[in-house]
């Protein structure tokens, strides 16, 4: 079993599942319902909660790639409207309200409980040093609904991959600011659809530019050069590297079954308009 191959693989399906609720009008309504002011101050509370009422520092941290002034202004600020239980139990209703407009049907098969039961077991498995975000996440307590379920392993499993993304662009020299410069230059994702959405100035974005140019990973015309593509081909093979314990773990014939249950889900994610393509994640389209 090639498990960097199958953590890729997995990844394109189970982000979809997990990610829906950063752009899932249902999620958004549960955060403000909570008390939380406007889309942002929900996403840091939102996404940390596990951690606990943590400060900027930590989300800046953990998070990596966001700018600490964007941050700042939503952290700790949020904790005064809404207490980091409060925020976990309101991500939890916007998730399951999310999921089930878009999946329908599909939020209530036998499949999805298959598939529930198939994730948990990767999440349950796998170890977590080094990985605050998915650490976090791993220790809260199961909802006893399969679609929550699911929603809560993708969850554990994505940030646990994030966690171990973020130690790659350490070890290849970049900051959170760079390592988006980087991103842009390959074309997935245009400047102005993610410096706006990391809240990075146009003073940092160019004095990234810049420290990129300078080290050869993209050229005066802002595109990625052999180098820096050689170098970004190395963060995502580390990043598969990384993500491929529950994989292997799981094992190759459930890790088949488990695929085969979710695509239909995260194509219908994918379809449904509620997250876009392209998208500040970079995320594509399942296949």
């Amino acid at each position: 079993m090639d498990g960097a191959k199958s953590a890729r693989n997995m990844w394109r399906l189970i982000e979809p599942v997990h990610a829906i609720t950063y752009f899932a009008p249902e999620s958004r309504d549960a955060l403000r319902e909570a008390g939380l002011k406007g889309f942002w101050m929900g996403y840091f509370a939102g996404r940390s909660a596990p951690m606990g009422a943590v400060g900027p520092p930590v989300v800046t941290a953990t998070f990596f790639n966001f700018a600490p002034g964007m941050v700042r202004r939503c952290v700790p600020e949020a904790w005064k409207f809404a207490s980091h239980p409060e925020v976990l139990e309101a991500r939890l209703a916007g998730a399951e309200r999310a999921l089930r407009a878009v999946l329908g049907p599909q939020s209530r098969t036998g499949d999805l409980r298959d598939a529930a039961d198939l994730l948990r077991r990767a999440a349950e498995t796998v170890s977590f040093a080094g990985r605050p975000l998915g650490a976090a996440n791993a220790a809260l307590a199961w909802p006893s609904d399969p679609l929550l379920v699911l929603w809560q392993a993708a969850t554990v499993l994505r940030e646990h991959r994030g966690d171990g993304h973020n130690a790659a662009l350490c070890v290849a020299g970049l900051d959170g600011c760079q390592a988006h410069v980087s991103l842009v230059a390959t074309g997935a994702v245009s400047r102005s659809t993610l410096q706006p959405n990391r809240g990075w100035s146009d003073e940092e974005w160019d004095a990234a530019e810049g420290s990129m140019i300078e080290r050869g990973w993209i050229d005066e015309a802002k595109a990625e050069t052999a180098m820096g593509s050689a170098e970004r081909r190395q963060i995502e093979k580390t990043t598969d590297r990384l993500a491929a314990e529950p994989w292997e773990l799981l094992g190759e014939e459930a890790c088949d079954r488990l695929a085969g249950l979710l695509r239909p889900m995260a194509s219908a994610i994918a379809s449904s308009g509620v997250m876009p393509m392209p998208n500040p994640i970079g995320l594509p389209p399942p296949k």
